[in-house]
């Protein structure tokens, strides 16, 4: 029954649906993490690329006192009670004068868990673009522009990487299309899909408190997890179970995002697909040994789910996550 349970859930997260967060298995030293509030210990930050058939950048002018003047990508921060796409509407609207439909996440850039970007390769639905003549404090006006000729000056360099991963990505998608499930959450937290591989056979990390699920870690906003980022949160949990001094641990990327931003639930949880090898491989067939009775490897045994998972793991077929 646990297996089915197992199967289920993995499933889903796969399959980029989500799952409700009920607890977490890992949480920052010291006393329990304080709920997530936009403004007061969170900012996320949404952006949109736009690429249209003649491979044109939709970009907007700034309007701020900063950064008068330059081009930037449309983005901006998200208000409390908003989801993520309603944030990146709203902002699409108010910088570019379009609607917009978002097709699929494209990068979770992060600087610990209290600042988090989320990149979106989006199409236009309608709206008029904005001119010169329509400039306000949100932005002087919007255009398309070659993607190979961007105009300058830009606001910041970081934005060219995106722009190619859009590009690639519609040459080539690396995965699935990917958006936001809209389930509540408290915290900035992370479930882990935590892989260890031997030739063609996959184990899970699966944590035990309660019916057997994978493990969720909460991100911590004390100093050293903020300097650290988001992977000091993984790697605490792991820590807690297993020995890492012997072994090589790497977050692949993610492969689902759950947020609903209602009714003062502005935590986010990030489904993020983790590999557990070994330093020096040798003769180790099997997955590091579990300290403790609360996590245990799960033996993926049915093939369509052991497939994909390796496929995933084989094609770094997730979202990436940068810093």
């Amino acid at each position: 029954m646990a297996s089915e349970g197992l199967r289920g859930a993995l499933t889903a997260v796969l399959g980029g649906r989500g799952l409700l967060v009920q607890n977490y298995d890992s949480g920052p030293a010291g006393e329990p993490p304080a709920p997530v509030r936009l403004r007061r210990n969170v900012c996320y930050v949404v952006l949109a690329v736009f690429l249209n058939e003649q491979d044109e950048v939709l970009l907007v002018q700034e309007a701020k006192k900063e950064c008068r003047g330059s081009w930037y990508l449309p983005a901006g921060r998200m208000e409390p009670g908003e989801t993520i796409v309603e944030a990146l509407q709203r902002e699409v609207k108010e910088e570019a004068g379009l609607q917009c439909e978002p097709l699929t996440l494209l990068s979770v850039e992060e600087r610990g868990p209290s600042w988090i970007r989320f990149a979106f390769l989006t199409r236009p639905t309608g709206g008029i673009l904005k001119t010169s003549k329509e400039a306000d404090a949100e932005s002087l006006q919007a255009g398309w522009y070659p993607r190979t000729s961007l105009p300058t000056p830009l606001r910041a360099q970081d934005i060219l990487h995106l722009v190619d991963l859009a590009a690639q990505y519609r040459q080539r998608a690396r995965h699935p299309l990917l958006l936001p499930q809209e389930l509540p959450c408290s915290l900035v937290c992370q479930r882990l899909v935590a892989t260890f591989t031997n030739v063609q056979t996959v184990w899970v990390l699966v944590g035990t408190v309660g019916t057997p699920h994978l493990p969720v870690t909460a991100c911590g906003f004390a100093p050293m997890e903020q300097r650290g980022g988001i992977k000091m949160a993984v790697l605490r949990l792991l820590q807690e179970c297993l020995s890492l001094h012997h072994l090589a641990v790497e977050t692949q990327g993610l492969l689902g995002l759950q947020h609903l931003g209602k009714d003062l639930t502005d935590g986010i949880c990030m489904n993020v697909l983790v590999t557990v090898a070994f330093r020096n491989p040798g003769l180790q067939n099997e997955p590091p040994k579990v300290r403790g009775e609360n996590f245990f490897w799960w033996k993926v045994v049915e093939e369509d789910l052991q497939n994909q998972l390796l496929q995933r793991l084989r094609d770094s077929s997730v979202v990436p996550i940068n810093r």
